[in-house]
């Protein structure tokens, strides 16, 4: 395995900054946001796209480093019945798409999106309990009029330009389970997995060991994320998991974004690392940082410490005792 991060969080700095950053830190990887919520402040896609001299200028820079990108990430809402949001989100991941089999990066990582409940929808809708009726009938409408369509049609792009797409299993969007994920898979295209990011399987209740088993032996791990959650047991019996308080409001949410180790001890996140290199996902970790009680510089720094602790790195070696 290798050691990377999502570069959004190093979003102030330019990018051979940001590259010399990551490498003093002694990461192997970085992760480029191209459009959508992550923004591109390290990546003119434009001009990457349309010039082969900028391409390999930009690769240079990463060479010299001994550095890879892990993935191109673009996360959007390509489904949304705001059709601007939406058209400026399919033209980011098609885009993405194509940058990436360009410059021989194997991953996209974006969302699988939120459609509203008709055609006349104004804003999106997450359906969270199958009864009243109505609920049900929204997400059967929203999965296959909007989401299995979509994804048919992006898969088979995917496919083409071999490059796999990594949905993150994130609440708010439709594909936020591994169930959800695998469903997808199966009406669309196997280039189409998880970015797994077990901070949004803990909140929801889901074990990410498990979750990592589920997916692993569907080969459906495409790309792994390393951010913890805070479990706020009290608050949970107030709130609820799917506590609407802004992330601000720390003392009284029942869940918070951890960097690794802050919420969850470092003995589950070696089991995760074993988990991963037991059902055959041998690729980077990826750090996000979105601790709300830690400066990006501190939850950083935390999270290459913890990591190193625990990240399996070398193949193992023949079984000389067996």
């Amino acid at each position: 395995m290798k050691l990377g991060v999502f570069t959004v969080l190093f979003g102030d700095l330019g990018y051979t900054d940001m590259l010399d950053k990551a490498k003093a830190s002694g990461l192997d990887a970085v992760e480029i946001g191209t459009g959508g919520y992550p923004g591109n402040s390290h990546c003119n896609m434009d001009e990457l796209l349309e010039s082969d001299e900028a391409r390999k200028a930009y690769q240079k820079e990463l060479d010299d480093r001994g550095l890879t990108i892990s993935a191109f990430s673009c996360h959007g809402n390509p489904i949304s019945p705001d059709t601007a949001f939406a058209k400026e989100s399919d033209e980011a991941l098609r885009k993405t798409i194509e940058l990436a089999n360009l410059m021989g990066v194997p991953v996209v990582n974006t969302f699988s999106g939120t459609a509203g409940d008709s055609e006349e929808a104004k804003t999106p809708n997450w359906p969270v309990a199958p009864w009243p009726q109505e609920y049900t009938d929204v997400l059967n409408w929203q999965w296959e009029n909007k989401l299995v369509p979509y994804w048919k049609e992006i898969g088979q792009l995917a496919e083409e330009k071999n490059i796999k797409i990594g949905l993150e299993l994130h609440g708010g969007f439709l594909v936020h389970t591994p169930y959800t994920m695998l469903k997808l898979r199966e009406l669309t295209s196997d280039s189409i997995g998880a970015n797994l990011d077990p901070s949004h399987l803990w909140w929801q209740g889901i074990d990410p060991v498990a979750a990592i088993r589920i997916l692993g032996e569907k080969d459906a791990i495409h790309h792994f994320h390393a951010k913890d959650t805070f479990i706020d047991q009290d608050n949970v019996n107030m709130y609820g998991l799917t506590d609407m308080q802004p992330y601000s409001n720390v003392q009284t949410r029942a869940w918070t974004f951890r960097s690794v180790g802050c919420g969850h001890s470092m003995q589950e996140w070696s089991n995760m690392m074993s988990a991963l290199r037991t059902y055959g996902y041998d690729y980077v970790v990826s750090i996000e940082h979105e601790d709300p009680i830690m400066s990006i510089e501190e939850g950083f720094a935390r999270a290459v410490k913890n990591l190193d602790t625990v990240l399996i790195r070398e193949q193992p070696s023949d079984m000389w005792w067996a």
